[in-house]
């Protein structure tokens, strides 16, 4: 196996650049971490649990990459603030920030309960906010660079998790508003909507919601679910100087799957969009969830 990611881009195009990956320990902050080493990033990787920051960064490292573990409460305002400070004064500049970290559960809206609501929302939208305005205030206010917000498709609302829908909804509008605001600085912010991905995050549900995804990946215009590696490649593309003009943005990576209109337009199962997969160290998902998988 080869112990380097297969990226698409040049192998140097972040060289000299440090960016913050929150969420990095594992799922697609981790492939990011990975993509963004590989093309020469200084990634520091954050989150809350340190074991799986430590085994990924340590898996970089093993790769020829650099790599930092970082422990970080994003929900926690003063933490996030002193956290960062400290990382600027280790590493300085921060160039890239990645705001991947979220968390989400399944429930009708009806049944989340206070403390599960403001749990979702403290991750998913407080934390990210937090996080950006410490990077701003410490590096990028006078350095510029460049911010990722990971969200979802929530586009046509998110039932069964209202919570996360209304999260990642401020934070496309965190996007549009920072975008604007931060411009003057040369900090360019933007977000990435990936639709149902095969990542390690699928092993989080039961055995029923797998199932279900299973029997109904193909209905969607590419016929399949997503790979970490497609998220990364937009993130990647996202901080780079080939996205200098863009800011303010979202990009679907979700196979058109967020515009299907099926009465008006029946989905036609096929294996005509061949998926991307540069991950050498991609995660082992369900045995249902494979895609050459029979049940």
């Amino acid at each position: 196996m080869d112990n380097r990611f297969n990226s698409v881009f040049r192998s140097d195009l972040f060289a000299g650049k440090t960016i913050l990956v929150t969420g990095g320990g594992t799922g697609i902050g981790r492939c990011i971490g990975h993509e963004l080493a590989a093309l020469g990033a200084e990634v520091i990787l954050s989150g809350r649990r340190t074991e799986p920051l430590e085994q990924t960064a340590e898996e970089i490292r093993e790769a020829g990459g650099v790599a930092h573990p970082c422990a970080m409460n994003i929900r926690e305002q003063d933490e996030v603030n002193e956290t960062v400070g400290q990382l600027v004064r280790d590493h300085g500049p921060i160039h890239g920030l990645v705001n991947n970290a979220g968390g989400q559960f399944l429930s009708p809206a009806a049944m989340i309960k206070a403390k599960g609501w403001r749990a979702v929302i403290d991750t998913n939208l407080n934390g990210t906010f937090f996080v950006s305005q410490a990077i701003f205030q410490s590096s990028m206010a006078s350095h510029g660079g460049t911010i990722v917000n990971i969200v979802a498709d929530m586009w046509n609302g998110f039932p069964g998790m209202a919570h996360t829908g209304a999260a990642r909804a401020g934070v496309v509008n965190l996007t549009k508003t920072l975008s604007i605001e931060w411009a003057s600085a040369g900090v360019r912010v933007n977000a990435v909507a990936p639709g149902v991905i095969l990542s390690s995050g699928m092993n989080n549900y039961p055995a029923s919601v797998q199932k279900m995804l299973k029997d109904n990946l193909w209905k969607n215009p590419s016929s399949r679910l997503g790979t970490e590696s497609e998220v990364s490649a937009s993130v990647v593309f996202l901080l780079s100087p080939a996205s200098a003009y863009i800011s303010g943005t979202t990009i679907r990576v979700d196979g058109a799957s967020s515009l299907q209109k099926e009465p008006m337009f029946p989905y036609i199962r096929h294996d005509r969009m061949t998926p991307w997969d540069g991950f050498h160290l991609k995660a082992d998902l369900p045995e249902m969830l494979r895609p050459d998988s029979d049940s």
